[in-house]
């Protein structure tokens, strides 16, 4: 083959091209298939998270409307427990007033019945205080009586 201008030699241009083809080649099959399917085999990873990702967030989604429905449920139910809770406490607090009423109603009814017991008891009493009063006085007149006037009548009842 022949020389070109400055020193250029054809042959040595072509076994440094047909070097440089091998080169690419083996770095073609060595390096950039194993990087290539890495890479896919990156993104398909990434892919496939990116999709579970989306079903976790939607999941969350539905089981956030449900809690979120759940809780509209309790606060309807706090709200009716609540109601339930203040009717029972103004039937028991009902229900204890009617008895103090009637514990209030059996006491004075008792403590009557006592003033009336005491005032009869009373009354017997100044009335036996009163006969007993009547007796003394009677025989503190008898006894200063005279015993004439007292033998007076005895005869006259015997004449009689």
């Amino acid at each position: 083959m022949g020389n070109l201008p400055l020193n250029i030699d054809i042959q040595q241009i072509l076994l440094h091209l047909l070097n440089f083809v091998i080169l690419f080649g083996l770095m073609y099959f060595i390096l950039y298939k194993p990087v290539r399917k890495f890479m896919d085999q990156r993104a398909e990873y990434y892919k496939k998270m990116d999709e579970e990702a989306k079903m976790a967030n939607e999941e969350a989604k539905t089981k956030k409307a449900e809690v979120e429905e759940k809780l509209g449920n309790v606060d309807a139910q706090i709200s009716e427990k609540l109601e339930a809770s203040r009717k029972d406490t103004v039937a028991e607090r009902d229900k204890i007033l009617n008895q103090a009423k009637e514990e209030a109603e059996a006491i004075v009814k008792k403590s009557r019945e006592k003033a009336l017991e005491e005032h009869d008891r009373i009354i017997a009493d100044a009335q036996k205080d009163i006969a007993q009063i009547v007796d003394e006085a009677t025989a503190k007149i008898v006894m200063d009586s005279n015993v004439d006037s007292y033998d007076e009548f005895l005869n006259a009842v015997e004449r009689n």
